[in-house]
Parts: structure tokens; sequence; C-alpha cells
């Protein structure tokens, strides 16, 4: 991804894993933990693309669905949650 500043292509990309659908940024990890600074690159993403869905998908984990976190406008985490979910008191995310 190109990155412009005050109007000038600055030489400096960014390389985002996948973009679904030209609207949703996937960033791919296959990490112990997810660490704030992943969280800052897909901020970081999504506000220089200036897309409002992000998801990082960690495949290091022993069930996948364990592994997504998506991001919506930038603010925070939210789980994304199946229908064998057991957390009480969540409603699922909207579509997008």
């Amino acid at each position: 991804m190109p990155v412009f500043y005050d109007g000038e292509k600055i030489d400096l990309g960014y390389r985002i894993d996948l973009i679904v659908a030209g609207s949703v940024i996937v960033e791919i990890k296959c990490v112990e933990a997810i660490n704030p600074v992943h969280k800052s690159q897909l901020l970081s993403y999504l506000r220089l693309s200036g897309r409002q869905v992000g998801l990082l998908i960690n495949f290091h984990v022993e069930r996948l669905r364990d592994g997504i976190k998506r991001m919506v406008d930038g603010y925070g985490w939210q789980k994304i949650l199946t229908t064998e979910s057991t957390e009480p008191h969540r409603q699922k995310p909207q579509s997008f």
C-alpha cells in the first residue's frame, strides 16, 4: 500500500496481507500471543487506507476461531462469536 503525505507519495510502503472485497483488511500472524504491536499495525493499516474493518487472524492457536479478532473503526478488539459460543450476554457482531 503506497503512503501519501500532503499529496506527495512517500517511498515508504506497507505490505497488507490481504484486502477482502476492497473493504476488509486481513492481517495474518502465527505467534504465541497477540501483542499490542499487532493491534497497532492493523490500526495503522486501517487509518492509512481509510478502511474501517480489519481482522487479525492468529494461526498459532488450538482452535482457529479463538485466533480471530476484529477491529471496527479503530475501536478495540471484538471477538468473532460463533453459534457455539458459551459467553453470556454477548451479541454477534453485525455483518460488514
